[in-house]
């Protein structure tokens, strides 16, 4: 950017993009959960009050992003739904899309639990209906090539999207959690394998949800 000021709507949108490709790239780097407002602002060469002109908090970039992760996602099991013939190939498609996605899994890992508690109403509003909008689109995707319904098809994407967050971390330990399972084969045989647990979860709900109908 060779602009100091961004009065220009290009130029603020160019310098929104900014923001959010540093705050992707550190997170890619350390993880969601150790990067700073202060650390996006020195990777864009901006004063952190310059940040809050285009997002709030860090948990708003991470909000956003979270979005257009979900979003590329929905895009991608799409593809795969195209030559699905039944439930066990939407299982592997909604597993194997998220584990090629480790950044997604690492902003569900953290949505709830602390990206939707420092943000405003308007940036929550706004996730929160592309999370509604994606989760309609693959549900009705899900249930045309499934013998499940519509809202079981939207259930079994809330369930992969829920439980990847869930297995993401736990499949992929911290150091000190990987010393210990080196050190102890018992210990370090508990740790899941991401997308055939995540395979076998996501089945095993596909199977049960008609049985409550």
């Amino acid at each position: 950017m060779t602009f100091l000021r961004a009065r220009r709507p290009e130029h603020k949108q160019q310098r929104r993009e900014a923001i959010l490709d540093a705050a992707r790239e550190l997170a890619a780097a350390s993880g969601v959960r150790a990067v700073s407002l202060g650390a996006v602002a020195e990777a864009v060469g901006l004063a952190k009050s310059n940040i809050v002109r285009y997002f709030g908090t860090k948990e708003e970039i991470y909000l956003h992003l979270a979005a257009e992760e979900g979003e590329q996602w929905v895009e991608a099991v799409t593809e795969r739904l195209r030559t699905a013939t039944g439930t066990a190939d939407v299982v592997k498609a909604l597993a194997e899309t998220l584990d090629e996605r480790p950044l997604l899994c690492d902003l569900l890992s953290h949505a709830s639990t602390s990206l939707e508690h420092n943000v405003s109403v308007p940036a929550a509003r706004t996730y929160k209906r592309a999370v509604h909008s994606h989760l309609g689109d693959l549900g009705r995707k899900v249930a045309e090539v499934t013998d499940l319904t519509e809202g079981e098809g939207v259930e079994l994407v809330m369930a992969a999207a829920g439980l990847g967050g869930l297995l993401y971390p736990a499949s992929h330990p911290p150091p000190t959690i990987l010393q210990v399972y080196a050190e102890d084969p018992d210990l370090a045989a508990t740790c899941p394998s991401f997308v055939p647990t995540l395979v076998r979860m996501l089945s095993a709900m596909a199977a049960g949800l008609p049985t409550l109908r």
